[in-house]
């Protein structure tokens, strides 16, 4: 079966949209595309609002703060079960052996907890300003991955994309007036500089190494699969940090921060529990944009809702909403707007290939 990750290359080779867009039809394509960057984007901002709640309330612990990324998981059971018993794979190749698959998933979460880990060092040690351009540089790291492992082709139109939204998320990060956490020591600030740069460069990898198993192990093209997906490694990686949170002793912690929290016992339990859920929604998103397009939009559509989070925050938190945040607002909105454009170029591009193909079959048959 072709790869149906890779992009197809048409007349000119600068086509990004992968086979799976032929199996379905334009606008089943288009919504399963919607409906992933509504996951990531309101996923993403949520999460990020509810773990900086969770600092700036008194939590303390980097093991919990990372347990949430990923406990939620067994929610994704109910549409995982729902899809697996509603239609079979659209792909008759057979599956990889259960040790394979096993491997796969189990090195994938390991992967996943450590870049979870580093995210949480950086939010703790750095200023959100900081944090924010650092994990901008995912974008340049995803291009070089996505070249290397998954032959991604880049038109100037998807390059734009890519820059524009990196300079968006930079007008963010420079915005913001802090510039290192009060009480946070020079050698923490490195440390949370460090951990960030290698959570950036950890997670492109990882969406490029998702996308080469969709391709080369897994091959099966439907949704159940990113979904299965999606419950394993998060299983890995939650049982990781659990370890990680009861060897570390943070566990004799918790207790107290839940009494010192700002807000009281039971915010502190929602809000771990929300943020738990959030992360879930975003990573549904993330895999599933993978799925139906690439590793680069997936990472284009998270710079994005780098941009979309401090609107979130002025309405949660009351912040002002300036004239640099405006900017960088748009800034984002035309980044997005480029890579749907060169998207829809491609869709029609494909269309009028499809149909020179039917009629010069049909000329054939005649």
């Amino acid at each position: 079966m072709p790869d149906y990750q890779e992009p197809i290359l048409i007349e000119d080779g600068t086509s990004t949209l992968p086979p799976l867009f032929f199996k379905l039809k334009h606008w089943q394509w288009w919504f399963l595309v919607v409906l992933n960057v509504l996951f990531i984007v309101a996923g993403q901002a949520a999460a990020v609002i509810l773990g900086r709640f969770y600092y700036d309330q008194g939590g303390n612990s980097k093991w919990m703060a990372t347990l949430v990324q990923t406990a939620a998981f067994p929610i994704v059971l109910i549409p995982y079960f729902f899809l697996h018993s509603s239609k079979g794979p659209l792909s008759a190749s057979p599956s990889p052996p259960l040790k394979t698959i096993f491997l796969l998933y189990f090195v994938l979460g390991v992967v996943i907890a450590g870049d979870n880990m580093l995210y949480s060092i950086g939010l703790l040690y750095l200023a959100a300003s900081t944090y924010s351009l650092i994990c901008a540089t995912q974008l340049a790291f995803n291009a070089v991955f996505s070249f290397f492992i998954n032959n991604q082709k880049f038109t100037a139109l998807i390059m734009n994309s890519v820059v524009v939204l990196s300079l968006s998320a930079s007008l963010l990060a420079v915005n913001d007036e802090s510039d290192a956490p009060s009480g946070v020591s020079r050698s923490k600030y490195i440390l949370g500089f460090l951990a960030t740069v290698g959570a950036s460069a950890l997670y492109s990898l990882l969406l490029s190494l998702i996308q080469l198993s969709f391709q080369k192990v897994l091959k099966k093209e439907t949704f159940s699969v990113v979904l299965e997906m999606q419950i394993f490694t998060s299983l890995v990686a939650t049982c990781v940090c659990m370890v990680g949170l009861f060897a570390s002793g943070e566990w004799k912690t918790l207790h107290g921060e839940m009494d010192g929290f700002g807000k009281g016992r039971v915010a502190y339990v929602m809000t771990l529990v929300w943020t738990a859920v959030a992360w879930q929604i975003c990573g549904i998103g993330v895999v599933g944009l993978i799925f139906v397009v690439s590793s680069l939009f997936s990472n284009v559509i998270s710079t994005l809702s780098l941009a979309i989070t401090p609107i979130a925050a002025v309405i949660v938190f009351h912040d002002k909403m300036n004239g640099v945040k405006i900017i960088a607002l748009l800034l984002a909105l035309w980044g997005f707007a480029s890579y749907i454009y060169q998207n829809y170029l491609d869709d029609l591009k494909a269309k009028k290939t499809e149909k020179e193909v039917n009629e010069a079959s049909s000329n054939s048959n005649c």
